[in-house]
């Protein structure tokens, strides 16, 4: 199921950190909300390099995961029930090098439907423009019996 504790930060707080979430720990993820859009950011660290002085794919594409899932949860209506969200399929495309800087991903829901959620996700460094990487991101949302 999906934590209330991480669905309420997610839905009330301007910005706040991903600690509920082990990979999101682990990570150092923070978030930042404006309007409907959610940004997650995730410093560089020396942990998460793969080749010397570049991001691990395994880094971006959980970030992109992350970023998918946070933007499904805010975009939910609140109920008693929390849903239990589970990725289905997840394409990635690694578009450029991740360097030792910041990273951000923000999220776009293209069709969310009672069972099924579809997410475009893209990761930025310095320049939203010229994303490192993206992610086509399709969840399962499974709310429990009543």
């Amino acid at each position: 199921m999906t934590s209330r504790s991480l669905a309420s930060s997610l839905r009330s707080d301007a910005e706040g950190r991903l600690d509920q979430l082990p990979y999101g720990r682990l990570l150092d993820l923070s978030f930042r909300k404006s309007g409907d859009e959610v940004w997650l950011s995730m410093p560089y660290a020396d942990a998460l390099v793969g080749a010397p002085g570049r991001l691990h794919g395994g880094a971006i594409a959980g970030l992109l995961e992350i970023a998918a899932l946070a933007r499904v949860i805010t975009a939910l209506p609140e109920t008693d029930r929390s849903p239990r969200i589970r990725p289905v399929t997840i394409t990635v495309d690694f578009m450029r090098e991740g360097t030792p800087a910041e990273t951000i991903a923000s999220a776009e829901i293209t069709r969310l439907g009672r069972r099924i959620a579809n997410v475009v996700v893209r990761a930025w460094q310095a320049d939203r423009t010229r994303p490192i990487a993206g992610a086509n991101v399709n969840f399962l949302i499974d709310y429990p019996d009543a």
